[in-house]
């Protein structure tokens, strides 16, 4: 037994000097120190931190008198709106888990989501009410449903027989709710596009919910009181921890329904915006948009920007009307973003487009998280930092996922080592900068969405004319990527390209179908193995 340090204090940990990390001290900092600061805009509807709080309590003693509390699922399907917001800590409050779902899935999707994590309630914007409708049909136990009537949003059939305002009117606004028993303790739920059919449900524990909310302060040198624009979709990894990132700093959150160029450019000259995040796609729209669309900026506003690397033409094009971008990149599994693109002073030095290819590689790690490397995918033995030797990523550290809910195979195989395995491949320059080169699952990102190739393969094996298919990913200067199918034909069979898409488009969330569809014979290895490598040169070089 080691000898004591004397350092000791013969006194264990106790209450004075340690309580479990939750971002749910975030919110009741916020609304002590700041109550009267604007915390949420959306239209003309306005909320303090005071009423932001009580809101958020209102709703954590409504779930709790309802019994949803430690452990239980709580499913959100929403756009950017404050009930979405609310849910990040009024449902964490209960002590209940949130699982934001991905407003483009298809019905058969959210209703294995909803199976698979065992929701026990569900809320629903109007909106969504088709789809959320023809997913509970599909499922064996109905959980209670709540809808969110937005004034803001197109009228829609109710779901359920409660509204989500009268939930919350069922609340204490002075709930004394309680944090987590322990950090480690599930806070959210999301679901990740894998390369084998039904989507991965990876856990957030309060801990790791807590770094990377500072880390993403840190990183991005926010400062105090951000007015965070929500072009970022709050179901992508929590809003890559944002609506915790945003309070901690005692911000406002300005909600946006759909993002939109007209819309994005009115709120930044209304409310003073200063951050937002979205996909290269966000940055393409705003360069693209109508003149009548725009507004000059007063100030420089930043941008936060990952999924597949901005091209340098976008970045130097984004930056010369007046945004400054910080390039990010992570993965579900690490709670959104966990490496930056960390900026050099003197880079500033070199030429525009050499800015842009530095800006574009995705970096270092953030300064919560504990370990970066790219390394040899079977030994884990760090490669040389030459720029040229591809390895895949890995990553290790607080901000980790907790595991795959229910499928601990698959997380023996995502930790084995004592490290994440990323799946992606990439480089480390000479500086330490880690660069990717391409993704050793098939995984496309359009528009910052992920798109399974295996998932719209096997819709397309299900159409009566196909005989063989094979899905790759097609550059695209809007999307960054767009699914490109490959198909053979039965013999004596007869299909469209116009064709092919709409079965797709009516077998699956429409974003995931093909853009475009080659006919013809598919290389194969002497094994039979389709070589998609070929085919992802031939989808590079189409016209049009």
């Amino acid at each position: 037994m080691a000898d004591p340090s004397p350092y000791d204090t013969d006194l264990d940990r106790n209450a004075a000097n340690c309580a479990p990390l939750t971002p749910l001290d975030f919110l009741a900092r916020a609304a002590a120190v700041h109550p009267r600061r604007t915390a949420v805009v959306h239209g003309s509807w306005r909320a303090d931190w005071a009423t932001a709080h009580a809101r958020c309590r209102r709703l954590a003693s409504a779930l709790k008198r309802r019994g949803i509390g430690r452990g239980d699922t709580v499913a959100v399907l929403a756009p950017n709106i404050p009930a979405l917001f609310e849910a990040h800590f009024g449902v964490p409050m209960a002590g209940a888990v949130l699982n934001a779902l991905n407003t483009r899935l298809d019905a058969g999707t959210i209703a294995f989501i909803l199976e698979h994590a065992a929701a026990k309630l569900v809320i629903v914007d109007r909106e969504y009410a088709p789809v959320m409708q023809a997913a509970l049909a599909q499922i064996k136990t109905r959980p209670l449903v709540v809808d969110i009537v937005d004034p803001a949003g197109p009228a829609g059939a109710p779901v359920g027989t409660l509204e989500y305002e009268a939930l919350l009117a069922e609340g204490d606004p002075d709930f004394a709710w309680q944090g987590p028993d322990d950090e480690w303790d599930a806070i959210a739920l999301n679901y990740t596009s894998g390369t084998t059919g039904n989507p991965k449900g990876v856990v957030y524990h309060h801990r790791g919910a807590y770094l990377n909310a500072l880390g993403n302060a840190l990183a991005w040198s926010m400062g105090k009181h951000p007015v965070y624009l929500w072009t970022l979709p709050m179901f992508h990894c929590n809003g890559w921890c944002f609506p915790w990132t945003v309070t901690a700093l005692a911000g406002t959150h300005v909600c946006l329904r759909r993002v939109e160029a007209g819309a994005v450019f009115r709120a930044i000259a209304a409310h003073g915006v200063t951050h937002f995040c979205g996909a290269p796609i966000v940055l393409n729209m705003l360069i693209h948009s109508p003149a009548e669309a725009r507004r000059p900026l007063d100030r420089t506003v930043e941008i936060m920007t990952a999924a597949s690397a901005p091209p340098a033409a976008v970045l130097e094009a984004i930056e010369a009307m007046g945004f400054h971008v910080t390039h990010v990149y992570g993965l579900t599994e690490v709670y959104g973003p966990a490496v930056v693109c960390d900026w050099h002073e003197e880079w500033d030095r070199e030429q525009p487009s050499e800015r842009a290819r530095l800006k574009a590689r995705q970096g270092v790690r953030y300064p919560v998280l504990d370990g970066l490397m790219v390394a040899d995918p079977k030994t884990l033995a760090p490669l040389p930092a030459d720029g040229k030797t591809i390895g895949e990523v890995f990553m290790r550290g607080n901000i980790v996922m907790k595991g795959y809910l229910k499928n601990p195979r698959a997380t023996r195989e995502a930790f084995a080592g004592g490290w994440f395995h990323t799946g992606d491949l990439g480089v480390t320059h000479p500086d330490g900068y880690v660069e990717l080169k391409d993704r050793s699952k098939d995984i496309i990102v359009s528009g910052g969405e992920n798109i399974s190739t295996i998932e719209v393969e096997s819709v397309l094996y299900r159409h009566p004319a196909v005989l063989e298919a094979a899905v790759v990913a097609r550059p695209d200067a809007k999307w960054g990527e767009t699914p490109c199918a490959f198909v053979t034909l039965k013999d004596g069979a007869g299909a469209t390209a116009a064709e092919i898409i709409a079965f797709c488009r009516d077998n699956m969330a429409h974003f995931k179908a093909p853009k475009t569809v080659v006919f013809g014979p598919l290389p194969k290895t002497s094994t039979g193995k389709i070589q998609k490598f070929v085919l992802r040169e031939q989808a590079a070089k189409l016209d049009g």
